[in-house]
C-alpha cells in the first residue's frame, strides 16, 4: 500500500472529512489528530466498516462500552492511546480491503480462523500492536502470492 493512498484509505475507514473535520492527505495529518483524540464517532465508522457492532469493537479497542456510548451522544473525542488504537484497526482493515480486493471479502477474512495466525481470527488479533504486525505479515505474504 503506498503510503499516500493508505492515509487517505485509513481516513475514509474513520468517516472521512465528515468524521474527522477535516481532509486528511498525509500521514502527518493523520498523527496529528491522533494526539489531539479523534472523535468517537469515528468508531461507529470503522465498526460500521468491520460489520460489527459498537459494543464488540469498543471492547477490542478497549474502551469502556458506557465510556464510549457518552462520548458518541457528547461528541467527545477519544483519549490519544484509544485514538491509536482506533487508527491501527482501520489501518489494517484498509490494508486488507487492498489486498484482497474488497470491503467483503476483507471484512470476511479478518473474521476467518487463519493457519499463519495460529489458528487465531485475524481482527482478534487487532487488540495489539505486536498482533496488528502478525496480521500484516499475512497481508504481506496474500500480497506475494504465499499464501492463498
Amino acid at each position: 500500500m503506498r503510503p499516500r493512498l493508505e492515509t487517505k484509505a485509513i481516513a475514509e475507514v474513520l468517516g472521512g472529512r465528515k468524521v474527522l473535520g477535516q481532509a486528511v492527505h498525509k500521514a502527518d495529518d493523520l498523527a496529528q489528530l491522533v494526539r489531539r483524540g479523534l472523535p468517537a464517532s469515528s468508531v461507529k465508522a470503522l465498526a460500521e466498516h468491520l460489520q460489527i457492532g459498537h459494543g464488540v469493537l469498543s471492547r477490542k479497542l478497549g474502551i469502556a462500552q458506557r465510556t464510549l456510548t457518552r462520548r458518541l451522544s457528547t461528541g467527545s473525542l477519544l483519549t490519544v492511546a484509544e485514538s491509536d488504537r482506533t487508527v491501527r484497526m482501520a489501518r489494517v482493515y484498509a490494508t486488507a480491503v487492498e489486498l484482497i480486493g474488497d470491503e467483503t471479502n476483507a471484512t470476511e477474512w479478518l473474521r476467518t480462523p487463519n493457519r499463519a495466525l495460529g489458528g487465531e481470527r485475524p481482527i482478534d488479533l487487532l487488540d495489539t500492536d505486536t498482533g496488528a504486525r502478525m496480521v500484516e505479515d499475512v497481508l504481506g505474504r496474500i500480497a506475494y502470492g504465499v499464501y492463498s
